[in-house]
């Protein structure tokens, strides 16, 4: 079974493209929806809660995890292939949406890109540092979207502060000048506004949403890697687990997914 682990909902346009590509896996999705989000906790309590999710999930049978979440990719990912993973489950693999998204802008040949991210992915600086040795350079431009990942969650991404916010923040993000090719939608939530982001981003910008990115990426690892794709169920099993509500997880979680879901509760922290 393939695990996918979000803080709270918008992991699940990456499950969503993982099943278009990828439809003969088991899949089980867990939201952190009690604790999200995650983009403005210390890079220590990110370290813990994914430790937390992660053995969950492989204690429900995973052997792959895909953490579909930037900040968890940027503060805790390394740390937890490097630590957690050799002591604990050294025959398991957790894999990220940055390092898949790096390598689709090197393999598009873009020259300046603009990242729209919550505030921890953009101090990270993760991107500048993953694409640092790539020939020609490739420069980052940084926008931190701070108020969207609330609205989206609250179920509120038609309001019209949507998209005076977008406006807001592509401005921001236009206004550090030269011009900018491609445009990453570095958070997993921002999907459920893409035709805002394109309403007001020039025609000429290509604008790259992660999900069909990390499928395809997927696609890719499990084909080089036969050990680890020949393990994994394929019964094209669905299910959902969430820390908070399992009621409003299944009603915001429709939108995310294109599809009914119906959690089960999960705690994260505590023995089951």
């Amino acid at each position: 079974m393939i695990g996918v682990f979000d803080s709270g909902f918008g992991g699940l346009t990456v499950l969503k493209s993982l099943v278009r590509r990828l439809p003969q896996y088991d899949y089980l999705y867990l939201g952190d929806s009690a604790r999200v989000p995650y983009g403005e906790r210390s890079q220590e309590t990110v370290y813990e809660y994914t430790t937390q999710a992660v053995d969950l999930l492989f204690r429900r049978g995973c052997l792959l995890v895909i953490i579909a979440c930037n900040t968890v990719s940027s503060r805790a990912l390394r740390r937890i292939q490097q630590e957690f993973l050799p002591g604990m489950y050294p025959d398991r693999k957790v894999l990220g949406v940055i390092r898949p998204s790096a390598e689709e802008l090197i393999d598009r040949g873009c020259r300046r890109v603009g990242i729209l991210a919550t505030k921890g992915v953009v101090d990270s600086k993760i991107y500048t540092e993953e694409l640092e040795d790539v020939v020609p350079p490739i420069e980052i431009c940084y926008q931190p979207c701070p108020r969207l990942v609330p609205i989206i969650e609250a179920g509120e991404q038609d309001d019209s502060r949507c998209d005076e916010l977008v406006s807001e923040y592509l401005t921001g993000l236009f206004a550090q000048g030269g011009a900018i090719d491609t445009i990453l939608l570095s958070c997993t939530h921002y999907p459920i506004l893409y035709e805002t982001f394109r309403r007001h981003t020039p025609d000429r910008v290509e604008i790259l949403s992660q999900g069909p990115i990390v499928a395809a990426k997927l696609e890719d690892y499990l084909t080089r890697h036969p050990e680890v794709e020949r393990s994994l169920a394929r019964e094209g099993g669905r299910a959902f687990l969430s820390t908070g509500s399992p009621e409003r997880f299944d009603r915001l979680a429709t939108l995310f997914y294109g599809g009914a879901v119906h959690a089960m509760p999960a705690r994260l922290g505590f023995p089951e």
